[in-house]
């Protein structure tokens, strides 16, 4: 055999594994290849009961195979077919199929009977099954003459059908003269016969085309019935009767049925009320997975019936007047079904074989053997065959014993027909899978490598992997008969080249094959359940990981079709997206990913809710004077259950328009019983809630108006309040037309004195809410009532309520006034309350006026605004807060009522004591001196008492912000300037002010100032900074630190260390800074001769000294102006100012005057 120098890929999936091991086993090491001799097989024919259409040509199909290839023979109703006889008959070229044409001429019926192929060739013959040929028929109906039928109303009919006989038969239905179908129901219904039942008629039934139809698919002709006319008279009342039986008559009938086919029992019942029918089966249940219900369950149908469904059936027709049983029996019967059919046989010379053919059926089909078509016991004898029964053995075979064996199996249903042929052959073996076929197959599934061969001798198959490999066994592979090698699981070393080797006496061939193994197609991530409103949007997700090798392709699925044709689905590579959703999208989508080799698939369901559709057809029922039953119908939940509905109403006659809640019931509720209010014209709407929200409301119902009665309830809010000292207002809240229960709503207003023995006096007043008493004692106590009443009567009794006539002011102020100084901003007065009946009102409490008089230090008499303090209730104390220090104070107190204020009690005075004084006004420092500085201030604002001295801090701060020792000072009371000598010059100094009562200190002012310059000392300076070796000198000192900053930022960038940065990690100061990279200064670095630590001002230092912070800030934040100085190089010559206020602390630095020179070290 020539061999294919390129591979042949050939996927394997595990899903056909089955199917090709059956397919293999059963045919492939049996078939004999078409270049060796073998006898005829039929592969094609005409069905056993073959129905042509008389209009076209009939064509009788015979195909069949072998070599030499064979020759056709037919023979019809028994006798040979001479079709050259004929000339309407032909037999296709190379091929046993006849071609009969009657569309030229001749009929369809003169070529009706039994006909049989026959295929011959020098080793056998192989014939067909018995070809029943049958033209199909679709008569007409009969004419006739149907009289119209008049029945009474509940009486029971059957319209008959009875089509003609056709072939083959026709289907039934009804219809009318529009051809559209009659409704049918439980009550009307066609039966298996096509008649049409009525199990009790209706007036509604009345017309004149009842018509019956009767279509015969094969032609595709449709036949009419004359149309039936019924006229159904009503009857003022129809008697009732319990089911009777229309269909099958009597109480048992007997049905048979075949093997295979489907059962259909039937039974229609008549009565009034309409009868329902129940089925069971005796003694036994009915199978659940093949019981089907037809034609409102008057029909049932078991599928794939077999021998134990054999049995007795009950069919049970029940109304309310009682019920009718019918039992049918049924046995199923069967036609010949195989068993074992036989199969074809390859022999070699001199080998033995069996041919089984094994069949069943009810009742039991004989088993008769023909070879070459020729019954075995009238054929040539063959001494190395022997029949028993179902087989034949045969033993040392030759060539000569070739030939077709047939089988027939056959009862009273029918006959199976099977040829096998024997052949004998001495062929050495030959694989026939094709070289170097490549096999691909996932990995962890099972890979099916081919070796299809054929040899007589039957050849002995080997498997080897790779060039030496040795034979492969089963312990870890499987190998099957037909040749095939499997690997149940197949892993990524499972790659490579296997040859397969087929052995015979007469020979050897082999083959090689390769497989590959590929890793599985999985999912990362799928489309996930999701529930979304209407209108929305929705996405699914489905991503891949796959082999690389193999393209997958993604197909997106709803319900196992295709997606709708509609621009809002939009697929990308990874998503699915919805937009918009409706109501049909709900559904399965599935994300479905194939490759050449295996396919995955995920679904996910998609929910689509929405607020349900509003309820429909309101009924109003069971209508009384104060309650009513509205029954609804629900709309469309639109999948998400509703939970409950909302009733509302409307009162046409008082409120038009307006909808007002009325109940709520459960969703499962489709009726609720209301409470009505007499005299309202309703009208009821319901909507439905669920999850998502609520419906929009139906349609109102029709209205209905209630009867009048008289108020079931009084007005609310019943209040008596005077507005002048004589009189009494009742007010209220009336009546809505809702509460009025009828026409005509008035009031019955009733009074009188709580505490008196009068009479209640009355008046009726209009539908208003207000009535005045006039003429009434001030402040008394009233009982009042008002009552509704309408034309229809009076409401029930109310409860009175308590009012007050009006009030006035009040008469008497309060006594015994009292005052209590607690502190010097705080006092607490007390009263005596006034009596009741003075107060001539509702006390609502007692107010203090007070107002500060006059000061004690000073005498002179000043009026302030008065402050008002209410304190509520029949209180008689009340705390004064906020009051001034040393101060003297007048109050008075008066009683409030809802009228306003009484006359005030007389004004007492009271006086508060001293506290502690403001801070002075002011603090200025005046004529700075070279050791002396001059400060001037005004006294406090508010001394709060008599002042007794005033005390000065003071302290230096030095040229590092630090502040030096504090220095205190006393100075008298009467002064306002004070004058220090003996300072140190051009230093700056921070004072701290305060003055002080026999209380105590008050609050204090600072200030900063600085003493002159010497003169002298400063030109010394100018001098040394102008001369051209020190300029010099700086020079060279600003180009050593520029060298020293170049060689530190190397050694930085380069991780060393530098003199400067080990002098930082030898003393550890995380308060000295580097060099700043936004402003370009230096940090402050202690001098080479002054070995103390440079120090950072800190806010609080445990020693009390206060110090100032170095800062980011600029250098002019810390000059005043006149000593800031720059040298010519640019270096900073001058003092440190601290702008930020530093409490008063001991301190025992050094405030020296700072020359040039430490300056320019302070920056080294």
């Amino acid at each position: 055999m020539q061999l294919k120098t390129m591979p042949k890929k050939k996927p394997l999936s595990a899903g056909r594994a089955p199917l090709f091991l059956f397919l293999c086993q059963m045919i492939s090491a049996l078939d004999v290849p078409l270049d060796l001799v073998q006898p005829p097989t039929i592969t094609q024919q005409s069905p056993k009961d073959y129905i042509i259409d008389p209009r076209e040509n009939i064509v009788i199909q015979c195909e069949a195979k072998g070599k030499p290839p064979p020759s056709f023979s037919w023979t019809r109703n028994g006798t040979h077919f001479d079709i050259d006889k004929d000339p309407l008959v032909t037999m296709k070229p190379g091929s046993g199929t006849l071609v009969i044409n009657i569309m030229s001429e001749g009929k369809a019926e003169t070529y009706e009977g039994v006909y049989q192929c026959t295929a011959r060739n020098e080793r056998g013959a192989a014939v067909s099954n018995n070809i029943v040929v049958r033209p199909s028929r679709s008569p007409l109906w009969t004419k006739e003459r149907l009289e119209p039928i008049i029945l009474r109303s509940g009486q029971s009919l059957v319209l008959p059908c009875r089509p003609p006989i056709g072939l083959p038969p026709a289907i039934i239905f009804w219809m009318d003269n529009s051809f559209q179908r009659l409704p049918q129901s439980e009550r009307v219904s066609q039966g298996l016969n096509g008649d049409l039942y009525f199990s009790n008629v209706l007036p509604e039934d009345t017309r004149e085309d009842y018509i019956c139809y009767a279509r015969f698919n094969h032609t595709q002709t449709i036949q009419q019935k004359q149309p039936i006319s019924l006229k159904v008279i009503s009857a003022k009342s129809s008697k009732e009767r319990p089911p009777t039986f229309l269909t099958p008559e009597g109480n048992e009938s007997h049905k048979e049925e075949l093997r295979g086919n489907v059962l259909s029992l039937e039974c229609i019942a008549e009565g009034l009320p309409t009868p329902v029918i129940y089925w069971i089966k005796e003694d036994g249940t009915l199978p659940v997975n093949r019981t089907f219900y037809r034609n409102f369950k008057k029909t049932l149908q078991i599928i794939h019936v077999s021998e134990a469904d054999s049995g007795n059936y009950q069919c049970i027709a029940k109304n309310a007047l009682g019920a009718v049983h019918h039992t049918i029996s049924v046995t199923v019967k069967a036609a010949p079904y195989w068993i074992v059919a036989p199969h074809n046989l390859v022999l070699s010379p001199g080998e033995n074989g069996t041919l089984i053919c094994r069949a069943n059926g009810n009742p039991k089909p004989r088993i008769s053997w023909l070879t070459n078509g020729v019954p075995v016991e009238i054929a040539l004898d063959d001494p190395s065959r022997k029949i028993d029964g179902d087989t034949i053995m045969f033993s040392n075979v030759q060539e000569s014993s070739s030939a077709v064996y047939q089988c027939n199996a056959s009862n009273k249903y029918g006959y199976l027909l099977a040829n096998a042929f024997v052949n004998v052959l001495a062929e050495p073996p030959r694989i026939l899978t094709s070289a170097n076929t490549l096999y691909q197959v996932i990995a962890n599934r099972p890979a099916l490598l081919d070796c299809a061969f054929f040899g007589s001798p039957m050849p002995t198959i080997e498997w080897f992997k790779g060039t030496k490999g040795s034979a492969l066994h089963e312990d870890i592979y499987v190998l099957h008969d037909n040749g095939t090698l499997e690997i149940p699981v197949a892993q990524k070393d499972s790659t490579g080249t296997y040859t397969c080797v087929a052995r015979n006496k007469l020979g050897m061939a082999k083959n090689e094959v390769h497989l590959e193994i590929k890793d599985p197609t999985r999912f990362i991530k799928q489309p996930e359940y999701a529930v979304v409103q209407r209108g929305s949007k929705v996405s699914f997700e489905c991503k891949v990981k796959h082999d690389h090798t193999l393209i997958p392709t993604i197909l997106w699925l709803k319900d196992n079709g295709e997606l709708p044709n509609d621009e809002r689905f939009s697929v990308d590579k990874d998503h699915l997206v919805v937009s918009d959703v409706k109501d049909e999208d709900g559904g399965t989508y599935t994300c479905a990913a194939n490759t050449t080799l295996d396919s995955v698939s995920a679904s996910a369901v998609l929910r689509v809710v929405d607020v349900p559709n509003p309820p429909f057809d309101l009924e109003l029922t069971n209508q009384l004077d104060k309650s009513v039953q509205l029954t609804w119908t629900p709309g469309d939940d639109n999948n998400s259950p509703i939970t409950k509905f909302i009733i509302e109403y409307e009162d046409a006659m008082h409120e038009a328009g307006l909808w007002r809640h009325q109940a709520e019931v459960s969703g499962t509720q489709t009726t609720a019983q209301l409470k009505l209010s007499p005299y309202v014209n309703y009208s009821f709407r319901v909507m439905a809630e669920n999850s998502i929200g609520r419906s929009v409301p139906s349609e109102a119902s029709e209205q209905y108006l209630t009867k009048a009665a008289e108020p079931d309830q009084n007005p609310t809010a019943v209040e008596g309040l005077g507005t002048e000292p004589d009189n009494l207002v009742i007010t209220w809240k009336p009546l809505n037309g809702f509460q009025s229960n009828g026409p005509g709503l008035q009031y019955k207003v009733s009074w009188r004195q709580k505490d008196g023995d009068d009479e209640w006096t009355s008046v009726v007043v209009a539908n208003v809410s207000k009535y005045i008493v006039s003429g009434t004692p001030t402040f008394v106590p009233y009982l009042i009532k008002v009552q509704a009443l309408n034309d229809v009567g009076f409401a029930p009794e109310p409860a009175a309520v308590m009012g007050h006539s009006g009030e006035d002011l009040p008469m008497v102020a309060p006594g015994n006034v009292r005052v209590s100084v607690v502190n010097s901003t705080l006092a607490e007065a007390h009263w005596d309350p006034v009596p009741p009946k003075s107060v001539r009102g509702h006390l609502q409490g007692y107010r203090i006026y007070y107002w500060k008089a006059q000061s004690s230090s000073k005498r002179n008499r000043r009026h302030i605004e008065k402050k008002i303090l209410t304190f509520q209730g029949s209180k008689t104390h009340g705390m004064l807060p906020g009051l001034q220090p040393y101060s003297h104070y007048v109050l008075n107190v008066r009683v409030v009522n809802g009228k306003g204020e009484g006359p005030a009690s007389a004004d007492r005075g009271f006086h508060t004591p001293e506290g502690v004084p403001s801070a002075p006004s002011s603090l200025k420092i005046v004529n700075p001196t070279l050791d002396s500085l001059t400060l001037e201030w005004d006294p406090p604002s508010h001394p709060n008492g008599i002042l007794t001295e005033y005390i000065l801090k003071y302290q230096p701060i030095n040229s590092t912000h630090e502040l030096g020792p504090l220095v205190d000072l006393k100075i008298p009371a009467n002064k306002t300037r004070w004058t220090l000598k003996n300072l140190n010059f051009s230093t700056r100094y921070k004072f701290y002010f305060y003055a002080q009562t026999s209380v105590g200190s008050g609050s204090q002012i600072t200030e900063e100032a600085i003493t002159t310059v010497d003169e002298a000392m400063a030109s010394r300076q100018v001098d040394i900074a102008t001369q051209g070796w020190f300029i010099g000198l700086m020079c060279a000192v600003a180009l050593l630190i520029l060298i020293l900053l170049i060689v530190c930022f190397i050694r930085r960038n380069k991780g060393g260390k530098y003199p400067v940065k080990e002098k930082e990690d030898a003393h550890a100061d995380p308060e000295i800074q580097p060099m700043k990279e936004d402003d370009g200064t230096f940090g402050e670095y202690s001098d080479a001769e002054d070995h103390k630590p440079l120090k950072k001002g800190s806010r609080t230092p445990s020693d009390r000294t206060v110090k100032k912070e170095d800062s980011d800030d600029s250098l002019v934040d810390y000059g005043e102006g006149v000593n800031g100085q720059f040298n010519e190089d640019g270096s900073f010559i001058g003092q440190y100012s601290g702008k930020k206020e530093k409490e008063p602390a001991e301190g025992n630095e050094s405030s020296e005057a700072p020359s040039p020179v430490n300056a320019m070290n302070s920056f080294v």
